[in-house]
């Protein structure tokens, strides 16, 4: 197969714009959950990503196109709408209940750390020192995150576990997405949409939630398009070029730009242990974000050879 050293830069490009769109969707959601209950919410997140992708997708092919997936192709992406589509959000809105916004953005890096855990440990994908020390200095910063303070809630501990297991579903989600990320992306988004948003819904509804006003509502599948719907098409494209362990370390930056637009757009407070921990996030990040892209292109060539 021929080497094309410019697709991981733009699948790199395409893992940045899911971090972009999924960040901003943290505290966004925070705030709406205000007028919403956390199930309702999750299902209303992924209903407005599975109506917007499905109608893009129909105007892009004019009509309705089979996939062509093969039947394990279908078991992996079943497996990942039920624990990146069902459980995640559901655990997250949860957790955001109990966890500020801005602290909640930044316990999601634990996301590519479990990613890069599973894709290296279960998946055998391949992994450098530099990559591993920026995976560790995540770690320990959302173990101060964790760590109860003076200015922080007492229900922060309970919070940050609610979270730390919706990372965990998303990172089951990323692997198992990576071995469809071949079929179209637009499907496997609007299929992940679809099938979660009227789970979680109806479950919602069965607990006896109550739909807001249609601004709120609207509010509301909005957000999913974009932080969930749209963000997950350019995460399959990315999966593509640099495999779930690399897509999950370019995807670190989401957390920071849910924690910035919590603290700037709504005031949320951060102590030092905040700041502390965001700069040993900020650190491990940068340490994945500045891999030589040589390297980057050689180890995307031997990940697809281990999928195929």
């Amino acid at each position: 197969m021929k080497t094309d050293h410019a697709f991981p830069l733009s699948s790199a490009f395409a893992a940045l714009g899911a971090a972009v769109l999924f960040g901003a969707s943290t505290p966004l959601a925070k705030a709406l959950l205000r007028d919403l209950s956390p199930v309702l919410l999750a299902g209303l997140l992924y209903l407005g990503s599975g109506l917007g992708l499905a109608l893009i997708r129909l105007i892009r092919d004019r009509g309705w196109r089979a996939p062509g997936m093969t039947k394990r192709e279908w078991l992996w992406l079943l497996l990942a709408i039920v624990f990146g589509g069902v459980l995640a959000p559901v655990l997250l809105m949860l957790g955001l209940l109990r966890t500020p916004a801005a602290t909640a953005s930044l316990l999601l890096n634990l996301e590519a750390v479990l990613t890069a855990l599973i894709a290296w440990s279960v998946f055998r994908e391949n992994a450098n020192r530099r990559i591993v020390l920026g995976f560790t200095l995540i770690v320990v910063g959302a173990l101060l995150l964790a760590l109860p303070s003076s200015s922080q809630h007492l229900g922060l501990g309970r919070g940050a576990l609610l979270i730390a297991g919706a990372c965990l579903c998303w990172a089951l989600d990323n692997n198992f997405t990576c071995k469809v990320s071949s079929s179209d992306a637009l499907f496997i988004a609007g299929l992940k949409g679809w099938v979660a948003g009227v789970v979680n819904t109806v479950i919602a509804v069965g607990l006896g939630a109550r739909f807001p006003s249609a601004p709120v509502v609207g509010m509301a599948l909005g957000v999913g398009l974009l932080g969930y719907g749209i963000s997950l098409v350019l995460f399959v494209l990315a999966l593509r070029g640099v495999g779930s362990a690399r897509t999950g370390a370019y995807f670190s930056t989401a957390p920071f730009i849910g924690a910035a637009i919590a603290i700037l757009a709504f005031g949320d407070h951060a102590s030092w242990m905040f700041w502390l921990a965001a700069v040993l996030m900020g650190a491990g990040v940068w340490l994945h974000l500045t891999e030589r892209r040589e390297h980057l292109g050689r180890s995307t060539l031997k990940d697809h050879e281990q999928q195929a």
